[in-house]
C-alpha cells in the first residue's frame, strides 16, 4: 500500500525538511527533528490540508523553536543551580512574607464574597473542573467563569499593590 496524503508529501520532501531545519540552525538535530515531526504527524487524523508542504515546513519550524526554548530553559535552570544562587532574603523572612501575602490574597478573595472565594478555591486550589463546581454550587458555568475572572482581577490588583 503506497503512502497517500500528508504521508506522501512528507516522504517526498524529507531531505528538503532536513536541509531546511539545518539551515535554520538545528544543525545535527535536524534529523531528530524531522523524525519527531513524523511521529507527531503519524498520530494525527486531520482532514485534508490545503498546502501540505507549507504545513510541513511550518510544523518543522515550530518543533525546532519548541526544542530551542526547552533547551534554553534547561540550561538556565542548570546554570542557576550550579551557581548555587540563593535569595538575598533569609529563609525565615521569606516564610513570613509568603504568609503575609497569602493572608492578603485570602482577604482580597473574601472581599469578593463567599461564592467567588469558594469557586476560586475549588477550581484553582483544589483543581476541580469548572463544570463540577457549577453543579455542586447550583450555578451556571458562565457564573463560575465570571467568579474566576473576578478573583483573578482581585489578585492582579493585589499584585500591583505589592509591586
Amino acid at each position: 500500500m503506497s503512502p497517500t496524503g500528508i504521508e506522501a508529501v512528507f516522504l517526498a520532501n524529507r531531505e528538503k525538511l532536513v536541509r531546511f531545519l539545518a539551515a535554520r540552525g538545528a544543525g545535527d538535530a535536524a534529523e531528530d527533528l524531522v523524525q519527531d515531526l513524523w511521529v507527531k504527524l503519524s498520530g494525527r487524523m486531520d482532514g485534508p490540508i490545503a498546502n501540505p508542504l507549507a504545513y510541513l515546513y511550518r510544523a518543522a519550524d515550530m518543533l525546532m523553536i519548541d526544542r530551542y526554548r526547552s533547551r534554553r530553559q534547561s540550561e538556565q535552570r542548570e546554570q542557576h543551580w550550579a551557581e548555587g544562587h540563593e535569595s538575598e532574603t533569609p529563609e525565615a523572612e521569606r516564610t513570613l512574607i509568603a504568609r503575609q501575602t497569602a493572608e492578603r490574597i485570602a482577604q482580597a478573595l473574601a472581599a469578593l464574597g463567599e461564592r467567588p472565594a469558594t469557586v476560586f478555591r475549588r477550581v484553582r486550589v483544589e483543581g476541580l473542573a469548572q463544570k463540577r463546581v457549577a453543579e455542586e454550587l447550583g450555578i451556571s458555568i458562565s457564573t463560575v467563569e465570571n467568579d474566576l475572572r473576578l478573583a483573578a482581577q482581585a489578585i492582579a490588583a493585589l499584585k500591583e499593590q505589592i509591586g
